[in-house]
């Protein structure tokens, strides 16, 4: 959520900052300055009649005592009592109107984003080399069919499209994987939570999701009450960055450096391209994800943390990636920027996104009050942050496909090998 102070001081710049993310937000932004603008009139008008009444009231015993006609007086109150609960629910009336509004707005992005959406990304940085075959290499699917790791036709007769089954040692490389983020995110001093996987509304609310997204997810009830309704988390850090919703932290309580592993569930998968087989895109996948809360002055500094975690956990399994600044209308609804961490899959003929960094600055943690206060007493809201480190459903395709021989067989990455017993070789059941 924007502060509401903020766009009144300063509405031309959301405006414009809006249509960096084709956004256009003038109509939205005046209805909020104007209603805003009434229900401080209405707020001031009460406090007249509040202050009038309490006067007024003060007046009835001494008339009584001294046998005045306290008629009119009674009559006044009476119409101070009508005109103070007609403002008090016109007022919450708009502050319902006012309330909706700021929550359906996105995060401002920031200033330096270039304007536009994903033909603005700006690549930042490259590790390593595309490898080079000497023989024609196999897409993932064809690989993890032949050697047994996946099953796509019995996990659709199980799901339907979207789904796949990890199978013996597909399934014991999947957790290898995550193994390996599990243990590289405790070395750096990250605290793992294993959180609900069913979710209740605020918790989409504060990650910014919802209301505007809600209809992209799993809903578990069929409840009319949003509070009554659970949901399945779309990824961890929906549940991560209510961690500490309606809390106030000190300043010795921050950073908050949390990690957790879950599957997550998405309804719209995306739409699939002809190179977009396998496990690219999928309803259901693993991934461990970091969130951290800080200070606003440490933001960026925490944000360089988590992209440069993204970028190890790549290394560490020997692919070559690249770094990409995601320009304004390509950052999700909630994110102020966004790096993309993205890996060469071979048979895609082009780069797949493996981790998204993202900084919120202070748009969740208005939404879920979190706030932190400061040394001298002033409490402030609190920065929230993400990363997936890492998505499997990418990192999975773009080890098989990298790591392949000539005879079909897959090597493990040396990070790996020690979760999978030695095997340093994956090779098709006999």
């Amino acid at each position: 959520m924007i502060d509401i102070n903020y766009i009144k001081t300063n509405p031309e710049e959301v405006i414009a900052r809006f249509a960096t993310k084709g956004k256009e937000a003038r109509a939205e932004i005046e209805n909020i300055i104007a209603l805003d603008n009434e229900r401080r009139v209405l707020i001031s008008e009460n406090e007249q009649m509040k202050a009038e009444a309490n006067k007024t009231n003060k007046l009835i015993p001494q008339m009584k005592k001294e046998g005045k006609d306290v008629s009119e007086i009674f009559a006044r109150m009476k119409e101070i009592g009508a005109i103070t609960k007609a403002n008090d629910d016109k007022q919450k009336t708009i502050e319902e109107e006012l309330s909706n509004l700021l929550l359906s707005l996105p995060n401002l992005p920031d200033r330096d984003l270039k304007a536009g959406g994903k033909e603005n990304n700006e690549p930042l940085r490259y590790y390593g080399e595309p490898r080079k075959f000497d023989f024609e290499p196999k897409n993932h699917v064809d690989l993890c069919t032949d050697l047994g790791l996946i099953d796509y036709k019995r996990a659709a007769k199980l799901s339907g499209a979207g789904y796949w089954i990890y199978s013996g040692m597909g399934a014991r490389l999947e957790w290898a994987i995550l193994n390996y983020f599990i243990d590289f995110h405790t070395n750096n001093g990250y605290q793992f939570m294993l959180v609900p996987h069913m979710l209740g509304y605020e918790c989409g609310q504060t990650a910014g999701q919802f209301p505007k997204f809600k209809d992209e997810v799993y809903w578990l009830e069929k409840q009319d009450d949003d509070e009554r309704r659970r949901f399945m988390l779309p990824t961890a850090e929906t549940a991560l960055v209510s961690l500490h919703r309606d809390e106030i932290l000190t300043e010795a309580d921050l950073p908050k450096k949390y990690f957790a592993y879950t599957p997550c569930f998405r309804r719209e998968a995306g739409s699939y391209r002809a190179d977009e087989r396998g496990m690219v895109r999928g309803h259901q996948f693993n991934k461990v994800e970091m969130v951290q809360y800080t200070l606003p002055e440490k933001s960026d500094e925490a944000f360089d943390e988590l992209v440069t975690n993204a970028e190890n956990l790549v290394k560490g399994l020997g692919f070559h990636f690249r770094t990409v600044k995601l320009a304004a209308e390509d950052c999700s609804a909630s994110m102020a920027r966004t790096y993309d961490i993205e890996i060469n899959i071979p048979s895609m003929n082009g780069y797949k996104e493996v981790s998204s960094v993202s900084n919120a600055r202070d748009y969740q943690a208005r939404r879920g009050m979190m706030r932190v206060r400061r040394a001298d007493g002033r409490l402030e809201y609190l920065h929230t942050l993400n990363g997936s480190g890492l998505a499997t459903s990418r990192i999975f395709p773009a080890l098989v496909e990298q790591n392949q021989n000539a005879d079909g067989s897959v090597n493990v990455p040396d990070v790996l090998k020690k979760y999978l017993g030695g095997i340093d070789v994956l090779r098709k059941p006999e």
